[in-house]
C-alpha cells in the first residue's frame, strides 16, 4: 500500500512541473546516461502527421510522422509497438522526439566497435551538409561522418554538397567520427612520388595499363600513377590514331622518358620497344632498292606505305605516276594493298624514308616514242589552256600546240580556238628526245592562205598589192585576204619608202615562197632587173638578124 501511495504522490509532483523540468529530471536518470540519451518508449496512438509516444512517468512525446516511414513512404509502426528515440526538445508543451537520430547514433556507435586504427580505414562518403566547422558526410550505409574544413582540400562552397569523396578515418571519439580528404590526398601524393622516383631512377621499361585514351595520346596506370603517352610516341612510324591501335585496358610495356617540375609524367612505348631504324642499318638498305610494302594510309597529297617492321615510309603523290595531272592517290592506290616501290630517300637521324612507285613504270614518253613519230596526224584532249598555246594529251604524254600552231591567222590564239577537255586533231611536228617535248600543229592540217595563193605563181611572177604596213626593216603589202607579203629594204630599190602611205598600190616581184611557214618574200629590186632582162632580150630580138661576128666581137673587145 505504501508503494502505490508513493506512485501517487510521484505522479501528482510530474504533474505540476513544467516541462523543462521534467526533461533536466529525465536526462539525469541512469538509463539515460547509459544509451548515450536514447529512450525507450511504446506507441500509443498515429495520427496523420504525428506519432505518440509514451516515454514514461505520465510522459508523453511527439514523433513527426515521417520519422517511421520507409523509403517507400510507409509506416514501419504500428500503435503498441515498442520504439527507441531521443528527446530532442518540445512542442507545446510535449518532448519532441526522433526516431531517425536514434538509428544514426546506433551506426555511428557500431562503426566505432568495429573501428581499429591499425587498419587504413579509407571510405567513401557523400557530403551531405555544410557548417561552420566542416561538411556533415554519409556513407553507403548511413553512418555519419564529419570532416573538418582544415582537413577536407575543399574550397569552401555548397558546390560540393551531393558529390562523393574517398576520405580517411583518422579520429574517433564517442558519438563522432572525424574524416579527412587531405590526409588521403597526401598519401596519395608520396606514395605517387615514391613510384615515380623508383622509376625514374630505376630507368626500367615497365608494364602500365591504359586507363583513357584521347585525341593527342593515352593515359597509363603505372603502378598506381598516371603518365600520358603522347601519339608521337606510341610508334616509330610517327604520330598515330591511339584509338585505331589499342583499349580502355589494354597492357602495354612503356619507359619514362620525363618528369617535369610540374609533376607531369610522361611515357614511350615506342622507346620500350626495339628500333625499327637499326634493322635499316642491319639490312643495309639503300637509295634505289625495291621493296614491297603495304599502303597504310591514304592522303591528298601522297601515302603512307608500312615496311613490316614498324617503319613507315611516304610515297608522295607525284611519286606515285608518270601523269602530272593526277588529282587523288586513291585513283591508283588502295589502302591495305600491296605494292612494290623504289627507295628514293633514306635519312635515319631525321627517320625519314621516302620510296616512288613510277619509277618502276616504263615512262610515258618512251611509250610515246614507241608508238609515234614526226609527221603523224592524231588525236588527243586539251589538258590545259595557256597564254601561250594549249596542252594536249597524247598516248600518256602531253604535247604543246603553240598559238602561232594553232591557226594561220596570226590573230587568232588557242584560248579562243579551243576549249578544256574537248578533242582535236593536230599534226606531230617534233619531238625532242633529250627534252621530253612534242610539239604539235593544228594549222598544217589544211592549206594556208600562202598556199592557196600561190598555187598559179611561182617565184619571178609580177604581183600586186597595197601597203599594209611600214617597218624600219621593210615595207608588208596586201597582195589578196589574208595573204601578206615582206618587202625587205635592201629589195625596195628604187621604191620611195618614206613617200608610201597604207593603202599605196605597189608592184613587186615574187622572191621567195615559204608555204610552210606561210610567207612570201617580194622584191621591187628584182622587178627592175626582170623588166631590164626583158627590154633588152626585145632589143636583141629585134637585131638578131642585122648582127654579125665582128659586131659581137666588136661588143665584146669596147
Amino acid at each position: 500500500m505504501a508503494e502505490v501511495n508513493e506512485k501517487v504522490q510521484k505522479d501528482q509532483e510530474l504533474e505540476g512541473m513544467d516541462f523543462a523540468t521534467i526533461l533536466e529530471e529525465y536526462s539525469n536518470e541512469k538509463e539515460q546516461k547509459e544509451n548515450g540519451g536514447i529512450i525507450k518508449g511504446k506507441i500509443m496512438a498515429i495520427s496523420d502527421d504525428q506519432v505518440f509516444v509514451d516515454v514514461g512517468k505520465k510522459i508523453e512525446g511527439v514523433l513527426n510522422i515521417e520519422e517511421v516511414k520507409d523509403e517507400n513512404g510507409n509506416i514501419i509502426f504500428k500503435e503498441g509497438d515498442d520504439i527507441e528515440v531521443l528527446m530532442t526538445g518540445s512542442a507545446r508543451g510535449k518532448p519532441s522526439l526522433s526516431f531517425k537520430q536514434v538509428k544514426k547514433m546506433q551506426k555511428v556507435a557500431e562503426f566505432i566497435e568495429n573501428y581499429n586504427e591499425n587498419d587504413q580505414n579509407i571510405i567513401e562518403v557523400k557530403i551531405k551538409s555544410k557548417n561552420k566547422g566542416g561538411y556533415v558526410c554519409l556513407n553507403s550505409d548511413g553512418v555519419e561522418f564529419f570532416m573538418p574544413k582544415s582537413q577536407s582540400a575543399l574550397k569552401d562552397s555548397n558546390s560540393f554538397i551531393g558529390k562523393t569523396y574517398k576520405v580517411k578515418v583518422f579520429k574517433v571519439d564517442s558519438g563522432s567520427i572525424l574524416v579527412s580528404r587531405k590526409k588521403l590526398l597526401d598519401e596519395d601524393r608520396k606514395a605517387k612520388r615514391d613510384i615515380i622516383n623508383q622509376i625514374v631512377k630505376n630507368d626500367d621499361i615497365i608494364e602500365g595499363t591504359i586507363k583513357k585514351i584521347t585525341t593527342y595520346g593515352m593515359f597509363v596506370d603505372v603502378g598506381g600513377v598516371d603518365g600520358l603517352v603522347h601519339y608521337s610516341e606510341i610508334s616509330y612510324k610517327g604520330p598515330v590514331n591511339p584509338g585505331s591501335i589499342y583499349n580502355e585496358g589494354d597492357k602495354v610495356p612503356v619507359k619514362v622518358i620525363k618528369y617535369d617540375d610540374k609533376k607531369h609524367l610522361s611515357l614511350s612505348i615506342k622507346s620500350a620497344m626495339p628500333d625499327p631504324w637499326d634493322e635499316i642499318l642491319e639490312n643495309g638498305l639503300e637509295v634505289g632498292d625495291v621493296i614491297n610494302v603495304t599502303v597504310n594510309n591514304i592522303e591528298k597529297y601522297g601515302a603512307f606505305v608500312d615496311l613490316g617492321n614498324d617503319i613507315e615510309g611516304f610515297l608522295h603523290i607525284s611519286e606515285i605516276s608518270w601523269d602530272k595531272n593526277i588529282k587523288s592517290p586513291s585513283d591508283f592506290i588502295k589502302e591495305g594493298q600491296n605494292i612494290d616501290v623504289e627507295i628514293i630517300e633514306i635519312d635515319i637521324k631525321d627517320r625519314r624514308l621516302r620510296v616512288s612507285l613510277k619509277k618502276l613504270l616504263e615512262k610515258p614518253f618512251e611509250i610515246f616514242l614507241k608508238k609515234y613519230k614526226e609527221g603523224d596526224v592524231v588525236t588527243g584532249k586539251i589538258t590545259s589552256i595557256t597564254d601561250f598555246g594549249a596542252f594536249v594529251r597524247i598516248g600518256g604524254i602531253e604535247g604543246l600546240l603553240h598559238n602561232e600552231d594553232a591557226s594561220w591567222d596570226r590573230n587568232s590564239k588557242c584560248s579562243n580556238l579551243f576549249k578544256k577537255d574537248t578533242e582535236i586533231e593536230v599534226k606531230i611536228i617534233k619531238i625532242d628526245s633529250q627534252q621530253e617535248k612534242v610539239s604539235l600543229s593544228h594549222k598544217e592540217l589544211t592549206d594556208g592562205p600562202i598556199a592557196l595563193y600561190v598555187t598559179d605563181k611561182k617565184e619571178g611572177d609580177i604581183v600586186k598589192g597595197k601597203v599594209k604596213d611600214k617597218k624600219d626593216f621593210g615595207v608588208f603589202v596586201e597582195l589578196d585576204s589574208g595573204v601578206d607579203a615582206l618587202i625587205k629594204k635592201e629589195d625596195c630599190g628604187n621604191l620611195d619608202v618614206e613617200s608610201l602611205n597604207v593603202g599605196d598600190e605597189v608592184e613587186a616581184a615574187i622572191d621567195n615562197i615559204d608555204v610552210k611557214r606561210n610567207k612570201i618574200r617580194l622584191s621591187v629590186k628584182r622587178l627592175a632587173r626582170q623588166k631590164e632582162r626583158a627590154v633588152l632580150n626585145e632589143i636583141n630580138k629585134e637585131n638578131s638578124d642585122k648582127l654579125t661576128i665582128g659586131d659581137i666581137i666588136k661588143e665584146q673587145l669596147s
